[in-house]
């Protein structure tokens, strides 16, 4: 058997790397991580464009009907351009828990209206991923208090699905009463997160039984897998830039690429992440076939691109010198992507543990 792409997954991979091309540039993400936020719309608008939202729609609903390996080849993407997009959380989490909540979610258009474009919904898997102090949910009917900290994909989202402590799932209108938002400063500039509170701020409850605990834990399973493959696009764009430059800074009258050392170092961070794609795919192929090893891949691939990602990053600015620290070439904004991917939806200790867990080695 060849597990490779298909041709039109090709072309997909193919279109949205030459869109980013032209539309994120590196000037671009400089500008974006500058605070402009008429970059990053017209970015977001291009990209939008595509119709990538619906990708997890199905074709009914009017999505696109693909699968979560599709989400993946455009994430990595994403990542290798360092595109400021919020799509794990728009395009991958919210849909998926979306359609595991099946009708109860469904018959409210939720699934439509995002694949029209006409809602964004940012996630809060809240202690699903990992706890931290002062978080947490309680609703009382659809009234919800409570607090959602480091929450990526608010900035541009309408709305905002929340698992509360009872495992019921409401969908809440960013714009309503009682709901506020602080965007927090973080190392990665090309993406906001934030902190949104609620102060007894209605919510639709759109389940309210075993099926909430499920549908989340399906986002956040989707969303890892989508966050790996991110770090992969980063992590690959790293290493070319550094055996590119290693082509073209000369050192004793010969490019540093021809040195022993520097050439080891690259040949290290190709050997590192190659296998990673194949883990990538193989973790989307399993989300999409149902497989009862998704979950389990999608901790693999995310804590496995987590170690992999930080050790290129490191050593591709190493290859760079003194330079790879200057905002001259601007590799840090790819070094940041990596190491905020490392921490989202659990850092790699947390999700190794998880999948010890579900492999049964520890209760």
């Amino acid at each position: 058997m060849r597990f490779a792409l298909s041709e039109d997954q090709r072309q997909l991979e193919a279109s949205l790397k030459g869109l980013l091309g032209q539309v994120c540039t590196l000037d671009a993400v400089r500008a974006v991580a500058a605070s402009d936020f008429e970059t990053r719309i017209e970015i977001d608008g291009a990209l939008s464009g595509m119709g990538l939202g619906g990708v997890l729609v199905a074709e009914p609903l009017g999505g696109l009907g693909l699968g979560l390996l599709e989400a993946v080849i455009a994430q990595d993407a994403f990542g290798a351009a360092l595109a400021p997009v919020d799509f794990v959380a728009h395009a991958v989490m919210a849909p998926i828990a979306l359609r595991t909540l099946e009708t109860s979610a469904l018959s409210g258009g939720w699934s439509e209206r995002i694949a029209a474009g006409t809602a964004r919904v940012a996630v809060a898997p809240m202690e699903r991923s990992g706890a931290r102090e002062g978080a947490g949910f309680n609703s009382v009917g659809d009234e919800l208090t409570g607090k959602a900290l480091f929450v990526f994909g608010v900035m541009a989202a309408t709305h905002i699905l929340v698992l509360c402590e009872s495992r019921r799932i409401h969908i809440v209108d960013l714009g309503s009463q009682g709901v506020s938002i602080k965007h927090l400063d973080t190392i990665d500039r090309t993406r906001v997160f934030s902190e949104v509170q609620f102060d007894r701020a209605p919510g639709l409850c759109l389940c309210d039984d075993e099926r909430a605990g499920r549908a989340m834990d399906a986002a956040i399973s989707a969303g890892r897998v989508a966050l790996a493959a991110d770090t992969l696009g980063a992590a690959q764009t790293m290493l070319d830039k550094a055996v590119a430059y290693s082509l073209e800074r000369k050192q004793f009258g010969r490019p540093i690429g021809s040195f022993q050392a520097v050439k080891h170092m690259c040949a290290e961070m190709a050997a590192a992440l190659e296998p990673c794609r194949a883990l990538v795919w193989q973790a989307a192929h399993a989300f999409d076939q149902g497989s009862e090893e998704a979950a389990l891949m999608a901790c693999l691939a995310n804590s496995h691109l987590a170690e992999v990602g930080t050790f290129v990053a490191k050593t591709a600015t190493e290859v760079h010198g003194g330079m790879g620290f200057t905002d001259l070439l601007g590799l840090h904004h790819w070094f940041k992507r990596i190491g905020a991917n490392r921490q989202l939806l659990g850092g790699p200790e947390r999700v190794r543990e998880e999948a010890a867990r579900l492999q049964g080695w520890v209760n």
